[in-house]
């Protein structure tokens, strides 16, 4: 028998385009490198993100707690405000309502966590992702219901229950919702309804996570009633992995609360990040953003994936250590579990697609197997967008004869809009532009590709197909000083709208110490040096790049755009280059 020859995901991905932004204002860049005394890069990644002068730097570099937006600002928040406190003083049961996600997860253990401390009358629920699916369900709402519950608070969902609303005041129940995803042209006619996305809302900032939207709930309800805000800095480390986890913009109030977020996650996380932190295998006290996004988000991710979220918010509300450990040891079990089922399923939908037997490989990738496991689709969904770069289903066989799929979408490409155009074939849908979840008829599935792909191939550009690196600036190795990373590091927290620099250093080598490593030697470790700084050499690791290996290990020259990142061990810092993409050089050059 002949052994079958997997297909690698990294050796087919498409090829990048580098895009060099452009100075805009090289005047501007220069009187502000001036005025810093900093190098002119700074400067430019600066000017970038819109601080042009010294007083608007010295905020960007200090972020307080005192630019926090009025949550009174947030339409409905009066109401909710109120109703929640009558719920408090009165002794009626509140239950926190929230998805089994990252978001909806911490927004629940945050909110739960707050007013606990104010009524021994609440508890929480997480719909089970495989009997009850996404958002508010019947089940949950006859649960609270059946145990006595008179007020729900839905967290990170709740903004298109119209029905379920009604459904829950007919049983007596109050409902506020608290949601960040676009609305519908009606909105549920709740008690209160907080998203800072609806039209008639004029809250400042609109970029809020679900978490954020919670946050903001409680924000206001210790300014109202006399509560110190310093009695919610503990709730800090929650909303940081929401902020990270959810791709949400590190922008404006984002990247206050994601700057506090993470200091409090370095200096005093709660019982159940702690256990996380410490089953990632991570540095205490160094975390960042990446850590949250690769490590720890993924592992809560995982408790709602192949089991139940409701763990997860027992992790995050855990008391004590132990019981924390022993949560968080279950939900790393799960999460391996995942990974496991992620390649697998991964790798059966590239076979799918390089010998023809998908739904879709033309403008769209459109992958179906009743057999595959809920839970993962949207992970394998992510990972034939990096493959094929193009908009990418990956759907499986759901309850009651029905199909769900998981969409992710490739930059500038609106797959919402696509997905809602065939609304009509759909039993029900919701999500982002770039990621999107949806459940139909099997019996639909041939017309909805059809005319998904049809609407695609009318929508979709040229510019939209090729994925691109933005490259911040060009970079000498010998301009990596202490002092340009001790304030490149002043830039964090980094995520969407403020994303780590990418520069680019040209003609650069290995100084013959490169290797291969990672699972299945996978990935390189380099130690770069650029020939025109031969005495500056830096480590570098570029994952996922183990077939240029032979062209660096001859001593061939490299073009390399990177990240600058700083790496602990064992209380040991190490500056170190995440290499984006490389293209090979003519030896000649």
């Amino acid at each position: 028998m002949n052994e079958k020859k997997s297909i690698s995901l990294y050796a087919m991905a498409v090829e990048k385009i580098w895009k060099l932004r452009e100075v805009t204002d090289s005047e501007r860049v220069r009187q502000l490198a001036s005025e810093l005394g900093v190098d002119p890069v700074l400067a430019e990644l600066l000017v970038q993100r819109g601080v042009t002068t010294f007083e608007q730097a010295r905020s960007f570099f200090r972020p307080s707690l005192d630019d926090l937006h009025d949550p009174f600002l947030m339409k409905d928040m009066d109401k909710a405000v109120e109703r929640v406190r009558n719920a408090v003083v009165s002794g009626e049961k509140i239950l926190v309502y929230g998805d089994y996600d990252v978001d909806g997860t911490t927004a629940v253990s945050l909110v739960y966590s707050f007013f606990r401390h104010l009524t021994k009358a609440i508890d929480f629920y997480i719909p089970e992702r495989y009997d009850e699916g996404y958002g508010v369900s019947y089940k949950g709402i006859d649960w609270a219901a059946e145990n006595g519950f008179g007020l729900i608070i839905t967290l990170d969902c709740g903004i298109k229950a119209n029905e379920k609303v009604e459904y829950a005041r007919e049983k007596g129940i109050d409902m506020i919702i608290c949601d960040h995803h676009l609305p519908e042209d009606e909105l549920p006619k709740a008690v209160a309804v907080l998203d800072p996305k609806r039209e008639d809302c004029h809250y400042p900032f609109d970029d809020l996570s679900g978490c954020g939207v919670g946050f903001k709930l409680v924000q206001a309800y210790s300014q109202k009633f006399g509560i110190a805000f310093d009695t919610l800095i503990p709730l800090l480390d929650l909303l940081v992995v929401s902020i990270a986890s959810d791709l949400v913009s590190v922008t404006d109030e984002n990247r206050v609360l994601a700057h506090f977020g993470l200091k409090q996650l370095n200096v005093s996380p709660r019982q159940g990040l702690m256990a996380m932190i410490q089953l990632s295998g991570l540095e205490p006290g160094h975390l960042t953003i990446d850590d949250i996004v690769f490590k720890i988000g993924p592992r809560i991710n995982a408790a709602g994936r192949m089991e139940t979220g409701r763990i997860a918010v027992e992790l995050l509300t855990a008391s004590d250590a132990k019981t924390a450990i022993r949560i968080g040891t279950e939900i790393n079990e799960h999460n391996n579990e995942r990974k496991n089922i992620d390649r697998r399923i991964t790798q059966e939908a590239l076979e799918m697609v390089e010998s023809g037997n998908c739904l879709s490989s033309g403008n769209a990738t459109i992958v179906y197997n009743p057999q595959w496991h809920k839970g993962v689709v949207g992970i394998v969904a992510s990972r034939l967008v990096e493959a094929f770069y193009k908009p990418t289903i990956v759907f499986t066989q759901s309850q009651g004869g029905l199909v769900t799929g998981s969409a992710r979408s490739v930059h500038g490409f609106d797959l919402y809009d696509a997905i809602e155009s065939c609304s009509d074939l759909l039993e029900n849908f919701g999500g982002h532009l770039y990621a999107a979840g949806l459940t139909l008829k099997e019996e639909n599935l041939p017309a909805f590709c059809e005319r998904i792909e049809k609407f695609i191939s009318q929508a979709i550009i040229p510019e939209m197909q090729t994925p691109v690196v933005d490259v911040d600036a060009m970079l000498n190795f010998s301009q990596i000083t202490p002092k340009f990373l001790r304030i490149l590091k002043q830039f964090q927290p980094f995520g969407p709208g403020n994303n780590a620099p990418v520069f680019r250093t040209d003609n650069v080598y290995d100084n013959g110490m490169g290797r291969k490593v990672g699972v299945e030697g996978g990935h390189l470790k380099l130690e770069l040096i650029q020939e025109s700084h031969p005495y500056h050499h830096i480590s570098a690791i570029a994952f996922n790049m183990a077939d240029y290996f032979d062209h660096i290990k001859s001593g061939n020259p490299i073009d390399v755009c990177y990240s600058i990142v700083e790496n602990y061990y064992r209380g040991t810092a190490n500056t170190q280059l995440r290499v984006k993409d490389l293209h090979e050089r003519d030896e000649l050059v």
